[in-house]
């Protein structure tokens, strides 16, 4: 079968564009209840119409797409109370990940997390909501991978990335990053103690504090 310079039609181009289309909504390229219009989507990533609706179909699996009848598909919105249930559901989760980190960190990856809480107080002190933000989610991937538990990293990946407008938000909200800051400062203490119970108990009182946010 010819190989063509680019992926244009089958599994390669729709991962392609799948691929794509994650990132722009992740990234909030693609603002909720975006319409996304197959022929533009298409043009756009040099794929067909096909591609692009079988990647949309996977996308609406994953919880960033929702097709609406006769109107085609758009970016999921994601309410308040789903945001705060999702939360509840990465309470768990997390709260698992940060014990299992605690028990199996090593020393270099004791020192990352630390150097970590360091560049979040910079960004805290100097103003930077958004660096925060990102240093924050950095935190919370590392802290993901080194508990080792693969099916808990999964199911997080999906969670979060439905969250993404309302991380967004939260971290422009005034005051807010100096609150959290405090609470993920204890995560990273609570693993570099090496101490599980109260790796979960620090997750579980940052989200809780999360959740109280996210209703105000």
């Amino acid at each position: 079968m010819p190989k063509e310079a680019r992926p244009s039609t089958g599994e390669q181009a729709k991962q392609h564009a799948l691929g794509e289309l994650r990132q722009a909504i992740l990234r909030g390229e693609m603002a909720p209840a975006q319409r996304l219009v197959e022929n533009e989507l298409a043009e756009q990533f040099g794929v067909t119409r096909a591609s692009i609706r079988a990647a949309l179909i996977d996308l609406e699996a994953q919880g960033l797409v929702e097709r609406i009848r006769n109107r085609g598909s758009r970016v999921r919105v994601v309410t308040v109370e789903e945001a705060v249930a999702i939360t509840e559901c990465r309470m768990a989760l997390e709260g698992l990940c940060a014990a299992k980190a605690a028990a199996l960190v090593s020393d270099r990856q004791i020192a990352e997390l630390t150097e970590l809480g360091t560049a979040m107080t910079k960004a805290v002190a100097d103003g930077e909501p958004m660096t925060y933000s990102e240093l924050n989610q950095q935190l919370h991937t590392r802290v993901r991978h080194f508990s080792g538990q693969r099916t808990a990293v999964d199911l997080l990946e999906r969670l979060n990335a439905q969250l993404v407008r309302h991380r967004f938000q939260l971290a422009l909200r005034p005051g807010r990053p100096q609150h959290s800051l405090n609470e993920h400062l204890a995560m990273i203490d609570a693993i570099s103690t090496r101490d599980p119970q109260a790796a979960e108990a620090a997750v579980r009182a940052h989200l809780t504090s999360v959740i109280e946010a996210l209703r105000d």
